[in-house]
């Protein structure tokens, strides 16, 4: 996957609103929409990040020596 391409971008959006949903409307305090914001950005950076770390190794083709 292409990182920050059209499908990035939805799966990212998906993400945010499914996690944003999730903690919006499960949470009782006063202060949940906050709650839901954070939870739901820090989802999607997290998402990003994973996949840059995941792209990065996808196309090396000199392997460490000696790996077993």
């Amino acid at each position: 996957m292409k990182l920050f391409g059209q499908k990035h971008l939805i799966i990212c959006a998906i993400t945010f609103v499914i996690l944003f949903l999730m903690n919006y409307i499960g949470n009782d305090l006063p202060d949940k929409l906050q709650r839901a914001l954070l939870t739901a950005s820090a989802g999607v950076i997290g998402l990003s990040i994973g996949l840059i770390i995941y792209n990065r190794g996808k196309n090396d083709n000199q392997p460490p020596q000696n790996f077993d």
